[in-house]
């Protein structure tokens, strides 16, 4: 944010012109400050002042408010006094009217009242029931209020001490202006040591302690007189107490007008010192900071004139200027650094400006001896290059024999040594080289006759071979077919003995089933016989029935058709219990003999399924021995067709070697002939000549031999040549 006219003041006014706006502001500032202060420090005195006229009219008004609370006539000085300070301050106060009602009252009770009246005017009109202090307020409040109501109060006590004893009102108003007195008094009393207690100085108590003290000591005599007074006594008795009391509250009220005045004239002159220090200390403080401005402004602007001069002649080249107030150590010691800085950093590029011409000079000399050597080693590396250019030429016509005999410049010479050893080197090696070609020659064919040699020995092996695995394939697969029957049979053995052992379970079963038949057909026939003796019962009692329906004539006609019908169901129940028992007997009959047959027919099986486990346990055996046999055989079968494999992997292995023999002896060829293109010179170590082996025929495909399977089923053979390289890892 850019203020209005900032960019005139930081651009345009000098250092000590922005100094010097700046203290005008604030010496403005604070002359605005310092005039509110004194306008409210001379409204607090003026306050105060006219609390002091306020209590010098009080004071012309309490000796006619006193005598007329007394019952005397004003006398003429005081009637003087008054004219005179009405005439002062009755306009001011706006008191006129409260005064004249004051003067012009026509008795004591209504001069009371309008003093009273013209005491509230002048407290409230002199700002004495705003006084801003405890102290003074509560004198105030003592001198203005509560005394005169103390005076009035006597004065009612007077009247009403003055009426008939025969009144039967005296006693009240007695009781009650009594009352009066003791509650005004007692209120002037504690105002006054209110005042007293709020007095830090302590002077308040010693000038109204003991007025305090007497108008407490005379309203309590005025009080002892009130059983008296209500008794009947005259007011005679009360004359010497009342004119006390009234003396009491006329010295203390003059004591409180002057502690006032002096409290009020003390706060004038605190509140007077108080103004005249804090412009005396702000007048010291303004012309200190006047002072320290100009000579901030001063010694400012010259550090800063006399640095912008050395900086003048610095721009000038003027190097050996000195840098003045180096040794502040403020802003201007920092500007003081940087001018010197600035001052070195000038005398270094001098200097960085005379070593760059004299870089420069050697840069050129150097130059120029640089163009005569690089002429020169251009002709030296020339000779070398052609030179070593003659070397090369020479070995790849294959003459290893050159060797560089002319010498070439010094730190080129190692070049010519290093290429004359290696071509040295290089010759040896091939002498080597040659001599063991020869030896290879000889070597790949005596290698060539051995291969064909073993791989004519394995072929017939490897067919004996293939012969025997498979007439060892056939045996196994016999063997194993009756491993496989006997094994049927045994598994048929065990159904036929589960299956007799279950008939045999079965059987038992049955037995158990009729003898449990049995047992119900003999309790079918206990029922019978129960159901028999029931039929025979029952036939007799329909029998009595019949008799006793005889015996009672036509009434037991009914009785007797039911006993008749009773006797007949008795009699076929006897009947059908008698057949029932006749089946039961022939059905327990064959039951027996059922039972007797399963029983044999239970130990037949019984036999049979001993047996049938015999049997099972000759075949087991049998199968087992036909399995031990078929698992040797297989493993024998096994173990041959391994053989057979690696037969056939040394097979293909002996193929490719003979076949690699024959093509390094090729090679050897090659490589005899290749050496013989190189100009070697001496003697060339030879092997000793071997026997020349017999040219390489072509071998006819060996037959893929069969494999068995697992099962010694035929199994196709992959191609020889794939199957010969893994075969030969695994060899």
């Amino acid at each position: 944010m850019r203020l209005p006219g900032a960019e005139f003041i930081n651009g345009r006014m000098s250092l000590g012109g922005r100094l010097g706006l700046l203290s005008a502001v604030f010496c403005a500032s604070i002359a605005l400050l310092l005039a509110l202060f004194v306008n409210e420090s001379w409204k607090q005195i003026a306050f105060a002042k006219k609390e002091v006229d306020g209590v010098e009219y009080l004071a012309k008004v309490w000796p006619a408010f006193h005598r007329a609370a007394v019952g005397l006539r004003d006398d003429g000085q005081a009637a003087g006094d008054f004219e005179a300070v009405r005439g002062k301050y009755d306009a001011r106060f706006g008191s006129s009217a409260a005064a004249q009602a004051f003067a012009q009252a026509p008795d004591q009770t209504k001069k009371l009242a309008a003093g009273k009246l013209l005491i509230d005017a002048i407290c409230d009109a002199s700002n004495l029931t705003l006084d801003p202090d405890v102290d003074s307020f509560y004198v105030m409040d003592a001198a203005t209020v509560e005394l005169p109501d103390a005076v009035e109060a006597v004065a009612a006590l007077a009247e009403a001490a003055a009426l008939p004893v025969t009144d039967p009102a005296r006693p009240i108003r007695l009781a009650e202006a009594l009352q009066t007195v003791r509650i005004a008094n007692a209120t002037a009393v504690e105002s006054l040591e209110t005042a007293m207690k709020a007095n830090v100085s302590g002077e308040t108590r010693k000038a109204l302690g003991a007025g305090a003290a007497l108008v407490k000591q005379t309203a309590d005599a005025v009080l002892a007189q009130k059983a008296a007074l209500i008794a009947g006594a005259g007011p005679e008795t009360l004359v010497e107490a009342r004119q006390a009391l009234l003396a009491a509250d006329d010295q203390t009220h003059r004591t409180a007008q002057d502690e006032l005045r002096r409290l009020v004239e003390a706060r004038i002159s605190r509140l007077t010192g108080s103004m005249i220090t804090n412009l005396s200390l702000v007048g010291v403080s303004l012309l200190l900071a006047a002072i320290l401005a100009f000579a901030i402004s001063g010694g400012l602007s010259g550090r800063i004139s006399t640095l912008l001069g050395a900086m003048a002649r610095l721009i000038q080249g003027d190097t050996a200027v000195e840098v003045p107030h180096l040794d502040d150590r403020n802003e201007t010691g920092r500007i003081a650094e940087t001018v010197a800085a600035f001052k070195q950093s000038l005398i270094d590029g001098a200097a960085l400006r005379e070593k760059t011409a004299e870089q420069e000079m050697r840069a050129e000399e150097q130059r120029r001896d640089g163009e005569a050597d690089r002429a020169r080693s251009a002709a030296e590396q020339a000779h070398v290059v052609e030179s070593i250019g003659k070397g090369l030429e020479k070995l790849s016509a294959g003459v290893l024999v050159f060797r560089i005999a002319e010498e070439f410049a010094p730190h080129y010479e190692k070049l010519r040594a290093d290429f004359n050893t290696a071509m040295e080197q290089l010759q040896g090696s091939m002498r080597i080289v040659a001599g063991n070609t020869a030896g290879v020659r000889s070597a790949s064919g005596e290698i060539s006759q051995a291969s064909d040699d073993l791989s004519r020995r394995t072929e017939q092996q490897a067919a004996s071979l293939e012969e025997t695995a498979a007439a060892l394939d056939e045996i196994t697969a016999t063997v194993r077919r009756t491993a496989e029957g006997a094994g049927s049979a045994r598994e048929m053995v065990a159904n036929a003995k589960a299956d007799a052992e279950r008939s045999s379970a079965v059987v038992g079963d049955a037995v158990s089933a009729m003898g449990e038949i049995e047992g119900s057909a003999r309790q079918i026939s206990q029922i019978i016989g129960v159901i028999d003796e029931i039929a025979f019962q029952t036939n007799l009692l329909a029998l009595n029935a019949g008799v006793e329906a005889a015996r009672a004539g036509d009434a037991g006609k009914g009785f007797a058709v039911v006993a008749s019908e009773v006797r007949a169901l008795a009699q076929r129940s006897a009947e059908a219990a008698k057949e029932i028992k006749t089946l039961i007997s022939a059905s327990s009959q064959q039951v027996d003999r059922g039972v007797s047959l399963v029983d044999e027919t239970g130990k037949a099986l019984v036999r049979i399924v001993a047996q049938v486990a015999e049997i099972n346990t000759v075949v087991t055996e049998i199968a087992a021995s036909a399995q031990e046999q078929a698992t040797g055989l297989q493993q024998v079968n096994t173990a041959v067709n391994q053989m057979d494999q690696v037969t056939q992997q040394n097979a293909a292995m002996v193929e490719q070697s003979t076949a690699a023999s024959h093509t390094l002896t090729g090679e050897a060829e090659q490589l005899s002939a290749l050496i013989a293109r190189f100009e070697l010179g001496g003697e060339t170590a030879h092997a000793p000549e071997a026997r020349r082996a017999p040219p390489a025929r072509s071998h006819a495909p060996v037959p893929a031999m069969r494999t068995t399977g697992p099962r010694g089923g035929a199994a196709p053979r992959p191609h020889a040549e794939a199957d010969a390289e893994a075969g030969w890892d695994e060899f």
